[in-house]
């Protein structure tokens, strides 16, 4: 199952140390574990969006995905990838880049003709194969339908999709330079979010969050003295609040960390897939590590 990781200290820019991949492994249990790309997204001081990224598979270099990257941005997107649309190759490795936007989803939206019909010609500005960068692109054009609004244009897009397509799952997340959302869709995969105050549930510490499969870990020192609030698709550490999101609930963390959510999508999708329902390959990418 892909992994998702987004983290917001705005206004404050966060030095943040990633590791990708951080656990050891044999190369036989790499050909059948390892996922098919590893990427990070942040911003620089003047905004402009930052993407490192690869296709990391089984029969690759796997230096990469182990080399910690540290990087400063007020708001920080990671993905791990387990492809199910697309193949493996740096165009369809997450995150994507669209109007100065940063996004990664985690699931399966299918009817992807019907999706390209939508979207018309703002398909031009997908560049790889997968659900989930088109995905974005309707996001991107609702949004600029409404105005700049990023949460009408998630509603907006989501809500076609839910709609109209098959859908097994479409978390997701989207940051800019100040701002997170995060939507949880339907039920099939977990979304965490926790609102961690300076120094976490202790008052002391500083952030050192590791994934339960050791697929992803971040270390910041600043948020010994600095709130965040950071969106995982598991706990990442033994801090009693996280709080799993709502079935098509959408988080939005703004500028100076204020967090408000909605239940965007009360209803179950339309045409509702179920791993059974899937290509193999895909199954396989959405059953949990």
């Amino acid at each position: 199952m892909c992994r998702l990781f987004g983290l917001s200290s705005a206004p404050l820019r966060t030095h943040a140390t990633f590791w990708l991949l951080d656990a050891p492994d044999s190369l036989s249990r790499q050909s059948h574990r390892d996922p098919d790309g590893t990427g990070l997204g942040h911003f620089t001081a003047d905004g402009t969006p930052r993407v490192d990224k690869a296709p990391i598979a089984a029969y690759r270099d796997r230096a990469f995905a182990e080399e910690a990257r540290q990087e400063e941005s007020a708001t920080f997107i990671a993905h791990v990838r387990y492809a199910s649309t697309g193949s493996l190759d740096v165009r369809n490795t997450h995150p994507f880049e669209q109007d100065g936007r940063l996004f990664a989803h985690n699931g399966v939206i299918e009817g992807l003709d019907r999706l390209d019909d939508h979207l018309g010609e703002d398909r031009s500005s997908v560049r790889g194969d997968t659900d989930s960068e088109r995905f974005f692109a309707l996001i991107t054009r609702e949004t600029r339908r409404h105005g700049g609004d990023v949460t009408a244009g998630i509603r907006q897009a989501a809500g076609w999709i839910a709609g109209n397509l098959p859908v097994f799952a479409m978390n997701l997340i989207l940051v800019t330079p100040r701002e997170l959302w995060a939507l949880r869709y339907p039920d099939t995969h977990e979304l965490y979010v926790l609102e961690r105050p300076a120094g976490g549930q202790h008052g002391s510490r500083h952030l050192d969050h590791s994934g339960s499969h050791g697929r992803m870990r971040v270390h910041s020192s600043h948020l010994a003295e600095h709130p965040a609030v950071i969106v995982a698709s598991e706990r990442m550490d033994d801090n009693p609040h996280w709080r799993l999101l709502e079935p098509g609930e959408l988080l939005h963390v703004g500028p100076e960390l204020h967090v408000t959510h909605q239940i965007a999508l009360p209803d179950p999708p339309a045409h509702r897939l179920t791993l059974d329902d899937l290509r193999p390959d895909a199954a396989a990418s959405q059953k949990a590590a």
